[in-house]
């Protein structure tokens, strides 16, 4: 047993830090969650990682770690260039700073393309080489995987997916964009629309309430008209839906279906399957240690 590789997957969030320790074929052997230090320095950060790194794996099996940090990392893999919801995060090397203290090479990705990468391994993407993850959560994150490979762009930064103009004239959104996905799909959206959380949407609509069930079919539209735009540039096996507001899936997956199909070119979503996704919370995780495997550990 003693010489088995294994990677180490890190999904670091605003209150939490997920962990697992992976096989090459995806069986975690062991996990753990941390809450992330108040303020999240990255110092704190650091210095909580690598506690938590120490636990998880005592006798040192880990040959490469993987890391998916709430925003952008560069190109290399190395810098968190920004992360949303942690303090004084601007331009971290935080990849180059594991390295050193544990000797243990480091790759970081954004965490919604970690997702995407988690699905594609072990969740509702596996048995597709093409897809499109969208998380709908607190904003619209995505993830793009071509070939069973991320797509990251020239800069590292690309599937941005939530932040695609839906309407032009539409909200103000953080990105500097007006009328963007994230602005018609996410919970801050659902909240603006309506005033309510997803979830008090969902039982409403449950119990047969018109005005919930309504919503819900505006909604799938709204998020069919932006998968639309991805299905013609992309064209992917499959579309996988994860986040929160997945869980209410059942309300508006047949306006979606149905806004696909009005809008997109049968020869562009040939085949097309449109899924939740499996993984939950873990998918990050997942993902972080898929990206440490195909970065350091796959020939």
């Amino acid at each position: 047993m003693g010489s088995e590789v294994q990677v180490i997957g890190i999904d670091l969030g605003g209150t939490a830090i997920k962990l697992g320790r992976f096989r090459e074929d995806g069986t975690c052997i062991r996990s753990l969650t941390v809450p992330t230090p108040q303020p999240a320095t990255p110092e704190a950060v650091l210095a909580a990682m690598v506690a938590a790194i120490g636990e998880l794996d005592p006798d040192k099996q880990a040959g490469a770690i993987g890391v998916g940090t709430p925003g952008p990392a560069d190109v290399t893999g190395k810098i968190a260039r920004v992360a949303i919801n942690l303090s004084g995060w601007r331009d971290v090397p935080l990849a180059e700073w594991l390295e050193e203290k544990l000797g243990i090479p480091t790759v970081l990705a954004n965490d919604a393309n970690c997702a995407g990468l988690g699905e594609a391994w072990l969740g509702a993407g596996q048995p597709f080489q093409h897809l499109v993850l969208l998380t709908l959560g607190t904003g619209v994150g995505g993830a793009v995987v071509l070939n069973g490979q991320l797509f990251v762009g020239h800069g590292g930064t690309a599937g941005e997916l939530g932040l695609i103009t839906l309407n032009p004239e539409g909200p103000e959104c953080n990105s500097g964009n007006r009328g963007s996905l994230e602005q018609y799909a996410s919970i801050q959206a659902i909240r603006r629309l309506t005033g309510l959380e997803p979830e008090e949407l969902s039982k409403r609509a449950k119990a047969g309430d018109r005005q919930a069930l309504e919503f819900w079919q505006d909604y799938g539209r709204n998020l069919g008209a932006g998968i639309a735009s991805l299905l013609y540039i992309l064209t992917p096996e499959a579309v996988v839906i994860g986040g929160g507001i997945s869980a209410s899936a059942d309300f508006f997956f047949p306006a979606l279906r149905q806004e696909i199909d009005r809008r997109v070119l049968p020869s562009s979503r040939e085949g097309l399957q449109i899924l939740r996704a499996k993984l939950g919370n873990q998918a990050g995780m997942v993902g972080a240690a898929k990206l440490a495997w195909q970065k350091f550990l796959t020939p």
